[in-house]
């Protein structure tokens, strides 16, 4: 029961609207004389609702959504010519002008058709370590990290492995690959390392791991493994013939290595004496692990006379890494006082 509504008396003749409630147990209610009568709410029947409750609620104006934006998928172009994999690594410094001084970008370049599936590793204590793995689409470049130049010793080493495919079409099968690499922190150093090339705006150090479907394997190649090759291709060419005699070892030329920082580096801006001694002490151990299985090759070290920290610095390494190799102050005709040879024993 509510305001508005019609009800009947149950134990006497007679009825109206109801106006009101007195309390929870009377309701007062309009006669059709015009008197409001008080009466037990237990002793009224509703005959007739209010009608003005039931009218339906109104419409509330709605106005119409704006259409959504049509999306355009995304498509793959191929482009002509590029069905052949040419992928490369390339490394950028943040800042040229401060070249030895500031961090150093990596990319990774497909230049083909296939999406590549790749990872990018360093080796570290005999094992590898996957720096960064993803899915690179064709015709692009992705930045894989950016790096220090304290980071470069880990850095020496470099593996890339990738598969190649295609989405949602038929393709020529490739083969996986993976491709190792020696990276010389030297040349992070020296502007002329950094090139103009067809990838980026700024000149770049590039890598290159796959061209036109051939692995670029780096030759790493021991002077022993060299000498083992070429006996066994000597034995298979003449195995017809009489052994031949056994020719004196030729005279093997002297390696000369410059270690002055100025034949290093092309600017030593912004670096410290330790820093430029470790540059130099670099190539020194470069130098030694390129020559190391060459038995009998001399080298002679330009070091200069100086404060004699360089040539300490040699010293100190040879005795320590190289015990077997002799060391002797080199020609003073042709050296001067500045210079040490190596031979490699």
């Amino acid at each position: 029961m509510k305001t508005g509504d019609r009800v009947r008396f149950l134990n006497s003749v007679g009825g109206g609207i109801v106006k009101g409630f007195k309390n929870k147990d009377i309701v007062w209610v309009e006669e059709d004389d015009g008197f409001e009568t008080p009466a037990l709410i237990r002793e009224c029947i509703v005959v007739e609702p209010d009608k003005s409750s039931t009218k339906a609620p109104e419409k509330k104006e709605t106005r119409p959504e704006p259409p959504k934006p049509t999306e355009i998928p995304y498509e793959i172009v191929e482009l002509p010519g590029k069905d052949r994999l040419n992928v490369y690594l390339a490394y950028l410094p943040v800042d040229i002008k401060i070249i030895g001084k500031c961090p150093y970008e990596t990319y990774l370049i497909n230049d083909s058709n296939y999406y590549l599936y790749f990872n990018y590793m360093n080796r570290q204590n005999n094992a590898w370590n996957s720096r960064f793995a993803e899915l690179i689409e064709p015709n692009t470049r992705l930045f894989i990290e950016e790096f220090t130049k304290e980071q470069l010793n880990d850095l020496e080493r470099i593996c890339v492995q990738f598969i190649a495919f295609k989405k949602d079409k038929p393709f020529g099968l490739k083969t996986a690959y993976s491709v190792e690499l020696r990276i010389d922190g030297v040349k992070f150093y020296k502007l002329h390392s950094f090139r103009e090339n067809d990838f980026f705006e700024d000149d770049a150090l590039i890598y290159p791991l796959v061209v036109n479907d051939f692995h670029q394997k780096e030759l790493l190649i021991s002077a022993s493994d060299l000498q083992e090759a070429m006996t066994q291709k000597a034995k298979a060419d003449n195995s017809y013939r009489p052994p031949a005699p056994v020719k004196k070892e030729k005279t093997q030329a002297v390696i000369e290595v410059d270690l002055h920082i100025n034949q290093l580096l092309d600017s030593t801006s912004g670096m410290n004496n330790t820093e430029m001694l470790n540059v130099q002490l670099d190539k020194f151990r470069q130098t030694m692990e390129e020559n190391k299985n060459q038995k009998g090759q001399k080298i002679v070290f330009i070091h200069g006379k100086g404060e004699g920290v360089l040539r300490n610095a040699v010293l100190s390494e040879l005795k320590s890494k190289y015990k077997n190799c002799p060391v002797q102050d080199a020609s003073f005709k042709e050296y001067g006082f500045g210079a040490t040879m190596v031979t490699i024993r």
